[in-house]
């Protein structure tokens, strides 16, 4: 079985939007049964949205990335800080690099916004997955849409 060939691009358009906010259904609110009201928010609004898709067009992944004001309300007022968060990738390209791909799509996307740093809120079996990305946890651990959660932190 080959790998499938996919390419992560910011979603720049109302089609890809909805592709990211499928993907995000699929994951958040019918794999771990968040609530679709608590999924989408104001911030969806604003935030740079990435996207991986597969050749064919099939949404693997998503993220975004909060700046400015937005950011700022999440990480206690500072401008210099994006916050990564609802990043998700589908069951079937797991283990592939999507969440990787996504991720650094998102630092890209803070850098040239002239951004000192991401923050990020990661449910807790992801720890191990930032870590390996370079995100350092601090903060106690707390509850996130009822899952156990923990600030992390990467300097660009």
């Amino acid at each position: 079985m080959s790998l499938p060939s996919y390419a992560v691009r910011v979603a720049e358009d109302p089609a890809d939007r909805e592709l990211c906010f499928a993907v995000r259904k699929e994951v958040f609110v019918a794999e771990q049964g968040v609530p679709q009201d608590l999924e989408y928010d104001a911030y969806d609004a604003v935030a740079v949205h990435v996207l991986a898709v597969r050749d064919d067009g099939v949404p693997l992944g998503t993220g975004r990335l909060l700046h400015g004001s937005p950011a700022a309300d999440k990480v206690g007022g500072d401008l210099t800080l994006g916050s990564l968060g609802r990043l998700a990738v589908t069951q079937e390209a797991r283990g592939l690099g999507v969440g990787v791909a996504l991720v650094r799509a998102i630092e890209d996307a803070a850098r040239a916004l002239g951004l000192a740093a991401v923050d990020l809120h990661a449910q807790t079996h992801a720890l191990g997955f930032y870590e390996r990305l370079g995100y350092e946890a601090y903060g106690p651990e707390y509850l996130e849409a009822g899952r156990a959660h923990r600030g992390m932190r990467r300097a660009l």
